[in-house]
C-alpha cells in the first residue's frame, strides 16, 4: 500500500527542518571554512529523524534544515544551497533509513542492537560521504574553493557526528513512541 503525504506530515517536515536548522546554526559554533562550512555537532539528527519517522520525513527535515541553517548562519550560496546541498543532505538522511526500513520496521531492527548499530552506521556514513563528495563539488564550483579542501573540511564537519546516528536512534526510539503514533510514517 502506497502511503500518501498528509498535512500532518508537512507540518512535521517544517518543524523537524526548522529544529534541525536552528540546532545547526546555533548549536554548532565552530567554523571550519568561514562563510561555507562549520562543525555540525548535530549532523546525526536528520538521519535519526529518517529512522524514527520515515525516510521522506528525514529527507525534508534535511532539506529544510539546510535552508534554515544557511539563512540563519549566513552560509546561503544560491544555487548551491537550494540544489546540491539541500538535496544531498536530504538524501543522506533518507537513504539509510529507506534501505534499512524497506523490509522491516524500526522495532524489529533495534531488537538486535549490535547489528543495528553497525548496519545503520555503515549506511549513514556511506551516504554521508557521498553527500560530502557531491556537496564539495558544488561548493567548489560556485565558490571557487578547491574541491579536496572542501572534501576534507566537510568530511571533518559531518562524518563523526553522522556516525552517532545509531546511538541517537537507540536513545530516542523508546522515548518518542507516542510522538511516532501521531506522525504518519512515510
Amino acid at each position: 500500500m502506497k502511503k500518501k503525504i498528509t498535512f500532518v506530515n508537512i507540518i512535521f517536515f517544517v518543524i523537524f527542518g526548522v529544529l534541525t536548522g536552528v540546532l545547526w546554526a546555533y548549536g554548532s559554533p565552530i567554523p571550519l571554512i568561514p562563510g561555507a562550512v562549520h562543525f555540525r555537532t548535530f549532523a546525526f539528527i536528520i538521519t535519526a529523524i529518517g529512522f524514527l519517522f520515515g525516510p521522506v520525513t528525514g529527507f525534508f527535515a534535511g532539506y529544510i534544515g539546510t535552508l534554515v541553517w544557511s539563512l540563519l548562519g549566513g552560509y546561503f550560496i544560491a544555487p548551491h544551497t537550494l540544489l546540491a546541498d539541500g538535496i544531498t543532505v536530504g538524501l543522506s538522511a533518507a537513504l539509510p533509513a529507506w534501505i534499512m526500513l524497506k523490509n522491516s520496521n524500526l522495532d524489529e531492527l533495534i531488537k538486535n542492537k549490535g547489528q543495528f548499530i553497525w548496519k545503520s552506521m555503515l549506511w549513514s556514513v556511506l551516504f554521508g560521504c557521498l553527500m560530502i563528495l557531491s556537496t564539495s563539488l558544488s561548493l567548489s564550483f560556485f565558490t571557487g574553493l578547491d574541491y579536496w579542501y572542501c572534501v576534507i573540511w566537510i568530511g571533518i564537519a559531518d562524518v563523526v557526528p553522522i556516525a552517532i546516528t545509531p546511538f541517537a536512534v537507540l536513545l530516542l526510539a523508546p522515548r518518542l513512541k507516542k510522538v511516532q503514533t501521531i506522525i504518519p510514517k512515510i
